[in-house]
């Protein structure tokens, strides 16, 4: 297979992306960040925008000082540029700030105006625990099933929706799973969701970092309802994410929390709401996290989405092309090359006879590359994808339970970001060689609890390199 390398090298505008860290073996390496489907680095136009902000921070809303009004501006220009950036519209959406998409998804699901007759959420069973567990506790909740590779099964998808048309208030699915990268048909979903009467979330904390969203107006059958974000997933770890939505929904009801900035008015007898979205924002808000999001979008928008998309469908076609030569490594989900344009770079991995916390520790303590290993907040998902049967994840649970976490059932994950290159991927190719041929120093001990592994007798000094004592 003959692959185009990227066009352009990302490298230089991310913060930290060239570090050396320490290794067993005493040396020390650059660092391999292959995790960035959990969290990523901030981009350099981030930190210079967080930076100079800082020189005017100050309280927001209300506020008569300068700094005061400069940084209420500020914000609100960032909440518009949100807006723009998932092409909402102020006069149908609003976007309310939060902490990230669990928080975003959670507020939705204490918003969301259930009724006794639409009382159903129709979801998947590829969720992140973030877009399922809230809304179990909200609805009735029915998971629809997945082909064996881990897609939606859409046929599927479409009987449970005839079959429950009356009930299904909202359809609740994640734009790009996390795991295996696959992308769902979100506008194709919608549409189908509003043809019977229902709305639709998409969580898209992975896929707004690497492909366009696109809200669409509310007279577009095939609009989104609600859009879910998280910052530290797009080259902003300053602590904030956003919920876009509906501003009809937003404009009734109480807020699920209460306090500071939420009224119009309050006597010791009745309180007045405040219009959306200050009504769903108690307390002062991450201003700094909201400038940060602001920035690293439009950074994004000035590289284009088209182009982060081709980057990194060239990293993911390269990498499973050279995955695909290391005989003791399985890939889960889609393994072709060919089709990797239509997925995100994330890949699901297992090395045989070498459990998933062991690979991912040697990875990192002997040659710096930074993966992930378990369940990726989505057990069930991954319970699937490794085809375990109800009796055996029984045993699983009882185990756990019993705070033995050694033979927990898992992978280990590489994602790739913006910034990640070919070289990343050979030299992430060749400690897997390396791992599965026995070719690593140390003896690893594991912790059952945790079920992680370490090695024996060695530790990095973590404060050598930071600690809060210094500053």
């Amino acid at each position: 297979m003959t692959t185009t390398h990227p066009k352009q090298d990302f490298r230089d505008y991310f913060v930290g992306v060239d570090v050396a860290t320490p290794t067993l073996d005493g040396s020390t390496r650059r660092y391999v960040n292959l995790d960035n489907a959990a969290s990523t680095p901030p981009l350099r136009s981030v930190q210079q925008a967080v930076n100079d902000f800082m020189t005017y921070y100050s309280s927001v809303h209300r506020g008569t000082g300068f700094k005061s009004q400069l940084c209420t501006h500020a914000y609100e220009q960032s909440r518009q540029v949100v807006m723009d950036f998932l092409g909402a519209n102020p006069a149908e959406h609003t976007c309310i700030f939060g902490k990230n998409t669990t928080e975003a998804i959670n507020k939705l699901a204490r918003r969301f105006p259930f009724t006794s007759q639409r009382d159903l959420v129709l979801t998947t069973g590829m969720e992140h625990h973030s877009n399922d567990l809230p809304w179990r506790s909200a609805a009735e909740v029915i998971h629809v099933g997945l082909t064996p590779d881990g897609q939606l099964d859409e046929a599927k998808f479409d009987a449970q929706l005839e079959a429950n048309a009356r009930r299904v208030a909202l359809v609740a699915v994640t734009g790009a799973s996390n795991v295996t990268g696959f992308i769902n048909p979100i506008h194709r979903l919608a549409e189908k969701a509003h043809a019977v009467g229902a709305q639709i979330l998409v969580d898209c904390a992975q896929l707004a970092p690497h492909r366009k969203v696109e809200m669409r107006p509310l007279d577009d059958p095939a609009h989104l309802d609600y859009v879910a974000i998280s910052a530290h997933k797009m080259y902003a770890p300053y602590g904030v994410g956003a919920l876009v939505g509906r501003r009809d929904t937003f404009e009734h009801g109480d807020p699920d929390m209460r306090g500071g900035g939420t009224v119009e008015i309050v006597t010791l007898e009745d309180v007045v709401w405040a219009e959306p979205p200050d009504r769903d924002e108690a307390g002062s808000p991450n201003t700094v996290g909201a400038i940060a999001l602001a920035a690293a979008i439009a950074q994004l928008t000035t590289i284009g989405m088209e182009e982060v998309a081709r980057h990194e469908a060239a990293l993911t076609a390269y990498a499973l092309d050279r995955l695909a030569k290391i005989p003791q490594l399985l890939i889960y989900g889609d393994s072709d090359p060919a089709r990797a344009s239509e997925r995100l770079g994330v890949i699901p991995l297992q090395l045989k006879n070498i459990p998933h916390f062991k690979a991912a520790a040697v990875l990192g303590y002997e040659f710096a590359i930074g993966v992930r290993s378990g369940c990726f907040c989505a057990h069930p998902y991954i319970l699937h994808l490794l085809g375990i049967t109800p009796e055996e994840a029984r045993r699983v649970r009882a185990r756990m339970l019993a705070r033995d976490k050694s033979e927990m059932p898992g992978l280990f994950r590489a994602s790739f970001g913006l910034y990640n290159t070919f070289e990343d991927i050979d030299l992430f190719a060749e400690a897997l060689e390396n791992i599965a041929n026995g070719r690593y120093q140390g003896k690893y001990v594991q912790d059952k609890a945790s079920g992680e592994y370490r090695p024996l007798g060695w530790a990095p000094d973590y404060d050598q390199y930071f600690s809060i004592n210094k500053h």
